[in-house]
């Protein structure tokens, strides 16, 4: 199967088909491909698609934030 970019999602099944399934669909979930789907599903406007747009960048934003300013945070200072 291949994502949206192109690069090939491989599974090893070494002991059950159920467990390389659930591998599979954590590094789909992981890589977005699920929230693509899902996405595409139905016609999204331009307006819409620009809103989801800056509402996503703001939240990478956001995390981005967060994580430069937990490590000075450090317990025991």
């Amino acid at each position: 199967m291949e994502n949206s970019f192109g690069k090939p999602v491989e599974v090893e099944v070494r002991d059950s088909l159920e467990k390389a399934m659930k591998i599979l669909k954590q590094k789909m979930s992981k890589e977005g491909i699920l929230q693509e789907l899902k996405r595409r599903r139905f016609y999204e406007k331009p307006s819409v698609k620009k809103k989801r747009k800056t509402r996503e960048a703001r939240k990478r934003l956001r995390r981005e934030m967060k994580r430069r300013v937990m490590p000075t945070n450090a317990p025991g200072r």
